[in-house]
């Protein structure tokens, strides 16, 4: 799959989480379906998507946990909701996608985040993903 279509796949996965996080009551799937109900995807970059969307959910309290040991400063639930959701899928690809080499991953988050943050989203994901990925191991991944 080319670059900018994992990045699409990336925003559209950001954009279902930032829902889910939003205090909705729906399930996963039914997120899924009302996102792609109103946005067209390719089907390698949906199927990308929504594996990245399910997985962050399943590991949800795992993927939080990480988080909430690499940044010492910042609780959780005070983190901006779009940087929270950036670094949980972040975090779920360099834990559970051994494929992905946690540089691009962290890459990625980054650009993410200077397109859907604020002026200060890209430098404080690119530090705490650091953080998280020298915590995991050098390969980005720790079982």
């Amino acid at each position: 799959m080319a670059l900018g279509m994992r990045r699409k796949a990336r925003e559209s996965a950001l954009q279902v989480l930032y829902q889910l996080d939003g205090g909705s009551q729906m399930t996963v799937e039914q997120a899924l379906a009302y996102y792609w109900d109103s946005f067209d995807g390719d089907a390698e970059a949906r199927a990308f998507a929504d594996r990245l969307v399910r997985g962050t959910q399943t590991q949800l309290q795992a993927i939080d946990d990480i988080i909430t040991r690499s940044s010492k400063n910042w609780r959780l639930e005070r983190m901006a909701r779009v940087d929270r959701n950036i670094l949980r899928l972040a975090v779920y690809e360099l834990k559970y996608e051994s494929e992905i080499p946690p540089r691009v991953t962290i890459n990625e988050a980054i650009e993410v985040a200077k397109r859907f943050g604020t002026a200060e989203s890209s430098a404080f994901v690119n530090g705490i993903l650091d953080r998280i990925a020298q915590d995991l191991g050098a390969d980005g991944k720790r079982g």
